[in-house]
């Protein structure tokens, strides 16, 4: 892609998202995600109603008149961004392909966290771990994960969720919140996940397609696997065939979800034919209940 021209799309996704971020999803996003605890603020007289723990004991021996302790929240959290970059995320059959919208819920998370002071983080992966870019601050790394999320192109096709995940865990020391995005038309990744779920606070962010789900009868086509190259001739008029897809594709989304319920991991779906600033918005408030 020509500098120009990317540098205008990293605009456009600016404009677009960081509005999202800032009057839809701040005080959503502060809601659903807490901080590490509370820490130590500063002491004041005491007011009618006061937790009477909170006194400080000390300065109101000092003082002779009651004083309490005030904390506040630790607001400051780590985000990280695990984003599935396969060949099958370059995939779309309404306005947009699936690879360009989760950039665009990449970038509203992204914004969304800064403006809450937390550092944001990115981890590509296919098969192989792809990319790394280590948590910072700052809307100026922020635009650099979009130009990245724009122009990234993987050297592998497939999907291996678990190496990612393992990964993550080894390089991210810390309790962080991960948001784990991806089409999930993967498996044996159960462990990973698991393991990974006793340290972070991990979302599940699932991307679909509706023509993933089922196949049209549109006669006699040519199909590509995306993840291994691999092309045959399809007639989709016999029902067997639709049927045979559509079963496919029910099993893997009966092992995802069965993974992440075991798991306790939570989960929001997003389908590229419906909006996901409602998707992300009922997320976060259901989360914050």
């Amino acid at each position: 892609m020509e500098t120009s021209e990317l540098l205008k799309k990293v605009r456009k996704i600016e404009i677009k998202t960081r509005g999202l971020s800032k009057h839809i999803f701040s005080g959503e996003y502060h809601s659903a995600f807490k901080g590490r605890g509370m820490s130590f603020s500063e002491v004041r007289d005491y007011h009618y109603g006061d937790d009477v723990r909170n006194i400080d004991w000390n300065v109101t021996a000092r003082t002779g008149t009651p004083h309490v302790k005030i904390f506040e929240e630790e607001r400051e959290l780590t985000v990280m961004l695990l984003i599935d970059v396969s060949q099958s995320s370059y995939f779309g059959t309404v306005e947009q392909m699936k690879n360009e919208i989760l950039t665009e819920i990449c970038a509203v998370l992204a914004f969304s966290a800064i403006n809450n002071n937390d550092k944001v983080g990115v981890l590509f992966f296919s098969n192989e771990i792809e990319k790394f870019i280590p948590p910072k601050k700052g809307k100026q790394h922020i635009l650099r994960i979009i130009r990245e999320l724009l122009n990234f192109e993987p050297q592998q096709q497939g999907t291996d969720i678990g190496k990612a995940l393992e990964y993550f865990n080894n390089v991210i020391k810390k309790r962080s919140i991960c948001f784990l995005m991806s089409d999930f038309l993967a498996k044996n990744y159960e462990n990973a996940l698991r393991i990974v779920a006793r340290r972070h606070d991990i979302v599940g962010v699932h991307l679909t397609d509706p023509r993933e789900q089922t196949l049209p009868s549109v006669g006699l086509i040519r199909a590509v696997d995306a993840e291994t190259g691999q092309q045959r001739w399809i007639d989709t008029s016999m029902a067997a065939v639709r049927r045979g897809y559509a079963e496919w594709f029910e099993q893997h989304l009966q092992y995802f979800k069965s993974v992440f319920l075991k798991s306790g991991v939570d989960l929001v779906s997003i389908r590229t034919d419906e909006s996901y600033t409602n998707a992300l918005l009922h997320f976060f408030q259901k989360r914050s209940h």
